[in-house]
């Protein structure tokens, strides 16, 4: 809904049902919008003033939800509420001075809710997903549901189905079939020789396209030093080398001193994303950078390390520097993907703001579960997104010394009782 939601701000006025009523049937009455919350309004029926009593929160994408005039032109009776009715004897004459010049939804609001809900990707289709055990290849996957545009993928060779893996269709982490083959990635070849029936390969125009690059000039090589969000702790921005250059602008990279011997734990990041950065951006940014593991000679010093490791730093104009004009203030609220844990949509907080990149933060949560995001990842979402596609919310987690004193004695009594 983001290239509609210009039309709605504070002021706007609605029709929406009157819960406020003993009539039998459902009625409906206007209301203003007195703030708005990611999808959530807060709502106060026309004619309360600056009386907040019966102030409402709704998702203004629900059904429920329509422009002024959408009662009359569907024969729905307006009815002011039980609590002001005693206040004018004329409600006719006292909507229309109210509602001359005032904002209303776009009629076609609600069709737009619903094309906005239609995803392209759907059920029995197969792509390429990242291996979540082994990050350094890729396997086929067979979309099993779609929520939101997120989908829950099954790995084919999962007889049972359990063995799935949640992204939003626009995530990095998906591709078509033949995709691996393609720009020479590593892939896990299925024992299942012949595509079970019904499944069909994801057309590749569904795929979120990736920037063209020009690699034929001075490009990334193997063994240049980098900084790096780590895949598997999305808190930490670690040394990191390129391993491997793939074709269409993809590198495999690996983190400096916690790699397998085989690459099993290399990861593939397109050279525009936002995920990867220049020597020294953490210095600038005052972000702390995790050193390799069991590096010694701390503070740890890009200089001195370079030296060492006799490598050149990849170079900064390799790099993507675009920020666009994201909007997000720290301390804003929203709804975020636990990437640890992708199917789980979280209360989060954003803490700090680095250009383009987002510290998420989820509510009840210790500071070393923070994330950091791109800030036009397709794993953000506004407040209420939730509520509108149907997608469990995982609330704040309980922060309250009562319930550290019940979990301590919890434990205790396990201890006790083997």
């Amino acid at each position: 809904m983001g290239t509609c939601w210009g039309d709605i701000s504070e002021g706007v006025r609605v029709e929406v049902p009157n819960t406020d009523c003993s009539l039998p049937t459902k009625v409906f009455w206007i209301a203003g919008i007195v703030k708005l919350a990611g999808y959530n309004a807060l709502l106060r029926y026309e004619g309360f003033e600056n009386d907040s009593s019966l102030d409402f929160w709704c998702n203004i994408c629900g059904s429920d939800i329509h422009p002024v005039g959408w009662c009359a032109t569907s024969g729905k009776p307006l009815v002011p509420p039980r609590t002001i009715q005693h206040k004018y004897t004329n409600w006719k004459a006292f909507l229309v001075k109210r509602l001359t010049g005032a904002k209303t939804l776009p009629p076609d609001f609600s069709q737009k809710v619903s094309e906005s809900m239609q995803y392209p990707f759907k059920t029995s289709m197969r792509v390429e997903v990242v291996d979540k055990t082994h990050l350094c290849r890729t396997r086929v996957a067979v979309v099993e549901s779609v929520i939101g545009g997120r989908l829950r993928l099954v790995y084919e060779e999962s007889e049972d189905k359990t063995d799935d893996f949640w992204c939003h269709m626009y995530s990095p982490l998906i591709h078509h079939i033949g995709w691996s083959r393609s720009i020479g990635h590593r892939f896990k070849r299925s024992d299942i020789t012949k595509k079970q029936d019904g499944h069909f390969d994801a057309p590749p125009h569904l795929f979120m396209k990736v920037k063209e690059v020009d690699a034929a000039g001075e490009w990334f090589k193997e063994g240049m030093k980098l900084e790096a969000i780590d895949p598997l702790n999305l808190s930490a921005i670690c040394v990191a080398t390129i391993r491997k250059v793939l074709a269409d602008g993809y590198l495999m990279i690996g983190i400096d001193g916690s790699e397998a011997a085989d690459g099993s734990d290399w990861f593939c990041y397109h050279a525009t994303s936002p995920s990867i950065f220049p020597v020294g951006f953490c210095e600038i940014n005052m972000i702390e950078l995790t050193p390799p593991r069991g590096y010694a000679k701390l503070p740890f010093k890009w200089f001195d390390y370079l030296r060492e490791t006799d490598s050149i730093a990849a170079p900064v104009k390799l790099f993507n520097k675009e920020v666009p004009n994201h909007g997000f203030h720290v301390g804003m609220k929203l709804e975020a993907v636990d990437l640890m844990e992708p199917r789980l949509v979280c209360v989060a907080t954003v803490t700090r703001i680095i250009h383009r990149l987002l510290r998420i933060h989820f509510d009840g949560w210790e500071d070393e579960y923070d994330q950091w995001v791109d800030c036009e990842s397709p794993d953000l979402y506004p407040v209420g997104w939730c509520q509108l596609t149907g997608y469990q919310l995982q609330p704040p987690a309980p922060q309250c010394k009562f319930c550290f004193v019940n979990n301590v004695n919890s434990c205790l009594l396990a201890l006790v009782h083997g």
